[in-house]
């Protein structure tokens, strides 16, 4: 097979900030086809690299080499919408000057219906969403022959994120993400890219093999590091033994010692895992919150009133963890105000229950004073020490568990990157006491290894939570029910994530967009299987047995990492501990493989059942 030239190359690149090495030696070409996710921790250079490959920043070293004539289209994490522009001529700086001239107005109208902006709208009044929509209509107006994307699911709805997926499949030219929504970059990537302590590391395959790639990489180091360990412990035997015996130096080996110090040093400074636990308060009554026939609306911008919800009612109870999604603008943070009693409904009423302590994480991050330093983020009455689930923590080691260096203790909060800012609201919240946890689109620009842990720390607690989240794959994975806003005040309530909201919503006809979705695999199943009405035998029993294969595989899957977690198992059978290891990943790739043919199976099946409802009307 032929390798395509890249579109856009980076040499041996490298690049510093201060003291800190982001990347050395990095080498990265995007091609037509490409279809790249860049991971890796906050604050390891993801949004810095895209800048240098969009040529917003210079490297220290190396070479940045693009394709004469090649168009790149680039959208940053947190974009900057000059004031006193229309919507149309921010778009429309995405064009160049020649094509807007030969009539390429009604591109701009267009890709402003479809992202529902209003032409007319002043700049200053943007919300986040409308911010996020504004700026990926100028990357993608002039079909560009790269697009960078950093983080561009942020502040988008559920609705927003679909559209904007398919738009992004059908496109040919090279593609580089950034972006924490799993179930976005799984679906859209077929390459990776990952820094990790200043090294871009390739892979030939998507997002979805990252993890088996990752632990690999990850599992060969640990072994490197026990072998670095057994040399350190030779080198000092002689040293320690030579001194004594002959009392002379061999300084080559001694230099060889000091070496191999050093890279244990190192290898101990790059390592490191986000660890955080929640601070549970006393518990709370077993009715958390209960709203009844409650009734909002408030004065939209055009000057008439709009219904956020009209006549909802629930219950929720000790330990329910219920996820709030919608389109943006619909309503989905006034309701939860409302439900924690920050807000009060036009009528109606809100019932909060006994001893319910909350604590509430707001997406626009407000609360973050960036002039102040971490150290006093975390101590704003001074002192050096912070209350941990019950235990005096100094406020450095309390910030090395989410990652924080020594240094950045006393670095101003305007220094860190949208998720390590995150991170530091998540330190923050987590050593408060509460029994109700409130988080209002927790996972934006969290990279996947928080944003895994968050969710079992999420899981294993004991309260309440409420979440307001356009992350697919975080719903599934934490919400015992969905509240959905549907618009005009209409509220349901699902039990489960957001795949059982789509599955129990597409067999109710609850909401149009998602209905619009589900209709379109229903026609394309209908068609693959020539207007037959049911999944054939052999898939129905595959279907049938796939759930209790998986439970086994993951009790497989548990039992020889429990043994792979012994330090001692190494030590004892370094070849069954090498074989073991090899199993271990041929288990997760068939666990990957079977949900994904669940999930296939699964939507042909709905798909075809809803086909037969259809022809039957």
């Amino acid at each position: 097979m032929r390798t395509k030239s890249p579109i856009i190359a980076l040499r041996e690149a490298a690049l510093s900030v201060g003291d800190k090495i982001l990347f050395n030696e990095a080498n990265i070409s995007i091609a037509d086809g490409d279809r790249i996710c860049l991971v890796g921790r906050n604050g390891s250079g993801k949004s810095t690299l895209l800048k240098v490959l969009a040529g917003e920043r210079e490297i220290d070293s190396g070479q940045r080499f693009v394709q004469p004539g090649s168009k790149i289209g680039y959208l940053p994490q947190d974009p900057v919408i000059p004031k006193g522009e229309s919507l149309r001529t921010y778009i429309g700086a995405g064009l160049e000057k020649d094509e807007i001239n030969t009539g390429h107005e009604y591109q701009i109208e267009n890709m402003m219906v479809t992202l529902g902006l209003d032409g007319a709208q002043s700049l200053e009044t943007l919300s986040g969403g409308e911010t996020r929509r504004l700026a990926i209509a100028r990357a993608l107006i002039s079909n560009p022959d790269i697009l960078l994307l950093d983080e561009p699911t942020n502040h988008l709805d559920l609705p927003t994120i679909e559209w904007f997926e398919n738009e992004l499949s059908r496109y040919r030219g090279g593609l580089l993400l950034i972006s924490h929504d799993r179930a976005f970059l799984r679906r859209l990537t077929n390459k990776t890219y990952w820094i990790d302590r200043a090294v871009v590391r390739r892979n030939s395959a998507g997002f979805a093999e990252f993890s088996s790639w990752s632990e690999k990489i990850m599992a060969d180091e640990e072994t490197e590091f026990r072998l670095l360990n057994k040399r350190i412990a030779e080198e000092t035997r002689w040293l320690r033994e030579g001194l004594t015996a002959r009392r002379k130096r061999n300084m080559g080996r001694v230099r060889n010692l000091q070496e191999l110090n050093q890279k244990k040093i190192d290898r101990l400074k790059r390592q490191g895992n986000v660890e955080f636990t929640l601070k549970e308060a006393e518990r709370s009554g077993q009715l958390v919150l209960e709203a009844k026939n409650i009734f909002k609306t408030y004065l939209s911008n055009d000057g008439d009133d709009k219904i956020i919800v009209s006549g909802f009612s629930t219950i929720i109870k000790r330990q329910d963890r219920v996820g709030l999604i919608g389109k943006n603008g619909v309503g989905k943070t006034s309701l939860l105000r409302m439900l924690i009693g920050e807000d009060k409904p036009d009528s109606g009423k809100v019932k909060i229950g006994i001893s319910v302590t909350p604590v509430y994480y707001d997406q626009k991050r407000e609360s973050l004073d960036l002039s102040a330093s971490l150290w006093s983020t975390l101590c704003p009455e001074g002192g050096d020490t912070i209350d941990v689930g019950g235990r005096k923590r100094h406020v450095v080691s309390y910030l090395r568990d989410f990652l924080f260096e020594e240094k950045q203790a006393i670095s101003p909060v305007r220094t860190l990157s949208g998720g390590e800012r995150n991170r530091l609201l998540l330190a923050r919240l987590f050593s408060k006491e509460h029994n109700l946890v409130v988080l209002d689109e927790p996972t934006n620009d969290l990279d996947v290894e928080t944003l895994e842990l968050l969710e079992e720390v999420l899981s294993d607690y004991k309260g309440t939570i409420i979440i307001v989240s356009h992350d697919r794959d975080f719903l599934d994975r934490v919400a015992t029910s969905t509240i959905v806003l549907e618009g005009n005040g209409h509220v349901e309530e699902y039990p489960g994530g957001y795949s059982t909201f789509i599955q129990q919503s597409g067999s109710k006809g609850a909401q149009t967009e998602q209905l619009s979705n589900i209709n379109k695999k229903k026609s394309i199943v209908r068609r693959k299987n020539n207007g037959t009405e049911k999944l054939t035998y052999k898939d129905q029993r595959e279907l049938d047995a796939l759930p209790n294969l998986i439970t086994d595989l993951l009790a497989e899957e548990l039992k020889i990492q429990e043994k792979l977690n012994d330090p001692d198992f190494y030590r004892a059978d370094p070849e069954q501990f090498n074989l073991l290891s090899k199993q271990l990943m041929e288990i997760k790739e068939n666990i990957q493989n079977s949900e994904e043919r669940w999930i296939f199976l699964e939507e042909q099946r709905e798909a075809l059942q809803v086909n037969s409802s259809l022809n039957e009307d």
